[in-house]
């Protein structure tokens, strides 16, 4: 069976994320290749997927590298993330299904279930599944596409701390549904702009000064079955 260049795409990235590869480490298609369980053809163009993302970078008598992003271009994602999802929600406000708003209530549901709890592991995800939803519900395929994008690169150079009041945040996920399900894009837009900013606070780079972070991934890891992978 042909294992899709997609797949393969989304198990690179998702490793570079969690630091199973350095940054600055080599990506050889052929252990790439061994790893994956596929053959060369899509790990090239899975490569060059990713270099476009600005995961991996070409260097001259190296080939293909995980990229070392500046603190400066890590400060950069953060500022495009509270510009970009704002605008998602003002567009979620205006364009959200009724199958999108279910979905939201659901989740903020358990979220604030969660949260009384004190389960951060679970609210962690929720958070993730919430903001993809509502890029979702902008109707923008080019907009829910960058901010999936924003926050992959923003998982791989960052540790968040958990939110210090979860109970309140899952409060401002639950007033931003609101907003969207009566169609108020300004409230929706300034609610998310208020909640990505307090969010912001709880960043932290997982590298600075050219060292790397602390908890780093051993890089010889076994074989990875990929053929059953969600994308």
């Amino acid at each position: 069976m042909r294992i899709p260049a997609h797949s393969v795409c989304t198990a690179i990235r998702d490793d570079i994320v969690a630091g199973v590869y350095e940054r600055g480490s080599r990506l050889t298609e052929e252990l790439l290749a061994r790893r994956y369980g596929v053959s060369r053809v899509p790990v090239r163009e899975a490569l060059r997927t990713l270099e476009a993302e600005g995961f991996v970078v070409t260097r001259r008598h190296a080939g293909a590298c995980v990229a070392e992003p500046t603190e400066h271009e890590a400060a950069d994602l953060l500022e495009m993330r509270m510009l970009l999802e704002p605008l998602g929600a003002a567009r979620a406000a205006q364009r959200r299904t009724e199958a999108h708003l279910k979905v939201l209530r659901g989740l903020v549901r358990l979220g604030q279930e969660r949260a009384r709890r004190g389960n951060s592991e679970d609210l962690r995800s929720l958070g993730g599944w919430f903001h993809e939803t509502l890029a979702q519900a902008s109707g923008s395929h080019a907009l829910t596409s960058m901010l999936t994008q924003l926050r992959h690169k923003i998982a791989w150079m960052y540790a968040v701390d958990a939110p210090a009041d979860p109970v309140e945040s899952w409060a401002q996920h639950g007033a931003i549904v609101d907003a969207v399900a009566r169609g108020d894009g300004d409230r929706a837009r300034a609610l998310t702009a208020l909640h990505t900013e307090r969010a912001t606070t709880a960043h932290r780079l997982r590298f600075s000064g050219g060292t790397e972070r602390a908890d780093r991934v051993r890089t010889s890891q076994p074989p990875v079955n990929i053929t059953g992978l969600r994308h």
